[in-house]
């Protein structure tokens, strides 16, 4: 890797084939067909989905890994949201997925460590997450920091997540996770409404 690769946030080569980027606009419809395939149709029933819903991701932590030709390989989002009762600022990441043919090849965690390393240098202090512990120690999540938090909905007690990029960044946060993201754009919204009355020809 070149030093002048190195030094961007999201420059980051596993392979000759494999690049990981910021995500584009165009994978919508790749990206949700990826993680279908990845974590099935019950994906949308997880509590974590409550806390993206209508929301946008944190602001350039969205990132794809890409083949060389550009097929998408791999997907991972970080959200903004308020952790406990206290509303401490942290990031929930989620969902992290690969093309399940490539599993094993190492770019889940290069997501993983870019995905990280880009919370870090945009300044925020800790991120959250559900998932397998036996997995992600090996990038410093652990119960502990997220021991006093929850999702708001069902979740599994030892699969609650959390990593601190500043010390103390989680000291006492306890209670619900909130979302605090940025809306989607919702087209409905903008849509105006007719006029009421003989204005419109309505008949009573």
């Amino acid at each position: 890797m070149s030093a002048l690769a190195a030094s961007l946030p999201f420059s980051a080569f596993l392979a000759p084939v494999v690049t990981i980027g910021a995500e584009a606009s165009s994978e919508v419809f790749a990206r949700e067909a990826l993680l279908d395939r990845a974590m099935g149709p019950m994906r949308r029933r997880k509590a974590s989905e409550a806390l993206r819903r209508g929301r946008l991701p944190s602001k350039g932590l969205a990132l794809s890994a890409r083949a060389e030709d550009g097929t998408l390989l791999g997907t991972v989002r970080l959200w903004d949201v308020a952790a406990g009762d206290g509303g401490t600022p942290s990031l929930l990441l989620g969902p992290l997925a690969v093309e399940p043919t490539l599993n094993g090849a190492g770019i889940g965690s290069a997501l993983m460590r870019r995905a990280i390393a880009e919370a870090q240098w945009r300044g925020h202090r800790s991120i959250l997450l559900v998932g397998d512990p036996d997995y992600y120690r090996r990038f410093g999540f652990s119960a502990e920091p997220a021991a006093g938090l929850a999702m708001p909905g069902p979740f599994e007690r030892h699969r609650m997540l959390g990593l601190e990029l500043a010390e103390g960044a989680l000291a006492g946060a306890a209670g619900l996770i909130r979302p605090t993201g940025r809306r989607a754009f919702n087209p409905a919204a903008k849509r105006p409404r007719a006029a009421s009355g003989a204005a419109n020809g309505a008949s009573f």
